[in-house]
This record gives C-alpha cells, structure tokens and sequence, in this order.
C-alpha cells in the first residue's frame, strides 16, 4: 500500500511538474484550437502557423524529457509554461489576423482594379501614366491618389505593389478603426470587408467611417449597412453611371452570407 501511495503521488507530480507533460497539454490545445476557433468565430485560419507550434511544442518535450526536473523547480516550470502559452496565444491571434487579411485581399484588389480600371501612357502602353480624375483630382494607376501628380509614370508591378500596400495598410487598417470588436469577429466576412474598404478606398476613411453603413453595421444591422452603401454614388454634386454599377456592386459583396 504505501508503494501504492508513492506511485499515485509520482504520477500527480509528473503529470502537473515534468516539461513533457506540459508539453503534451500544450500539443493538446494548439491542435483543437483551430476548430475551436472557427466554431466560435467563423474564421478559418493559417494552418502553417499551427503546424509550426505544434512542431515546436514537440520539439520543447523532447528537450524537456532530457532536462533532468527537482521539484525545488516547478515554479520556474509553471513560469515556462505560462511564456509558451502566452506566446501561442500572440501567435494565434496573429495567425487570425493574417488569415482574415489574406482572404479579404483576395476579394478586394480584383473589385478595384475592376472599378479603377487602367490609364495607359499613350506612347508607352506598358506604363501607366497619372491623369485628372472625374473631379479634377491627379491619379494614378488603379485610383492612387497619394503624391501623384501629371506626368508621373508607373510599372504594372509598380502600381500592384503600391495597390496592395494603400489598401492593407492604409485604407483597410484606417477603417476598421471606426468597427467595433464584436463586429469585426463576427460580421466581417472577407467579401463584405472588402466592399467597406472599396468605398473607403473610394471616399476617403474618415467619410466611410462615419457612414451610416458603418454605424448600422456596428448595430448589428448587416442588410442595412449594405444597402446604405449605395448611397455614394455621386461625384461633384451629381449622380454618376459608373459610381451607382460600383456600388451595386459592393452591395452584392457585402450581402454575400447575410442572412
């Protein structure tokens, strides 16, 4: 019996103090923590993250089991525990983000070069060349607007990157400032992200993100923050053919799951 004893406590000690066993718990929770997340939150997300922790996580049991473990030592354990999981955590989250941005970008820069469209050089058709806007506004590229002036000529490449960087960066970081937290876990799909930034990209951040779009958003009323972005469409005073298609247009994408 006292054997008995001594080996169930063993076991407790083991199982509450050794690197492997904490290690295990670890492996444990970052492997269901991707389902966890999409049921609770309806977003998928980067399972090469995930992949890294748990090959990590196994690589610190490894080490763990080769560390020889006192119990005058289970408080520093606790303490790695807690960095690790604190870490995974951080990842995670970063892992959230990046999925959700990918997805959103996947949607957004083809619906705005669409609308955009290109502004050829006429004696360089390989370049793009800045011009007057509808309201007199020097542009370039796919509606950059940010430092041109007449004369500036661009790449494909040059203007793909600088697409990508307004409108991640600055555009769809810039909007979702006026989101609240509720709304962006859980109302903003990448299809209706990307309609709310193309009007930003469109408007500027500050007019979208007082928007009644955006507040009813925030209220929790999908269809009507939807609807509301069609009312942008007129430039200089007037109702504009291709502002009311565009926006037509983003209120399909953002209608895209609502129920």
């Amino acid at each position: 019996m006292p054997d008995q004893k001594l080996l169930d406590e063993k076991w407790r000690w083991l199982a509450l103090s050794s690197y492997t066993a904490l290690a295990f718990y670890a492996l444990a929770a970052i492997t269901v923590a991707p389902d966890l997340i999409y049921l609770a939150t309806g977003i998928d997300t980067n399972p090469r993250v995930w992949s890294f922790l748990q090959l990590w996580t196994i690589f610190l049991g490894i080490i763990g089991r080769l560390i020889l473990q006192p119990r005058e030592g289970a408080l520093r354990r606790r303490l790695i525990l807690a960095v690790v999981l604190l870490g995974t955590i951080f990842v995670a989250v970063q892992a959230m983000a990046q999925t959700t941005e990918r997805q959103t970008m996947q949607v957004l820069v083809p619906h705005v070069i669409k609308w955009e469209g290109t502004h050829r050089c006429k004696d360089a058709p390989q370049m793009h060349c800045a011009y007057l806007d509808i309201v007199g506004v020097p542009t370039a590229c796919f509606g950059d607007t940010q430092g041109i002036k007449l004369g500036d000529r661009f790449t494909d490449r040059e203007c793909r990157k600088m697409l990508d960087r307004r409108l991640s960066k600055d555009y769809r970081a810039g909007l979702h400032r006026y989101f609240t937290p509720v709304t962006i876990a859980t109302r903003l799909t990448p299809e209706r992200d990307a309609a709310y930034v193309s009007l930003a990209y469109n408007v500027g951040i500050r007019g979208a993100g007082r928007s009644t779009a955006t507040r009813r958003l925030n209220a929790g009323d999908i269809a009507g923050g939807c609807q509301a972005l069609t009312w942008w469409n007129k430039a200089g005073g007037r109702m504009v053919r291709g502002l009311v298609r565009r926006r037509s247009a983003e209120y399909t994408l953002c209608m895209e799951g609502a129920a």
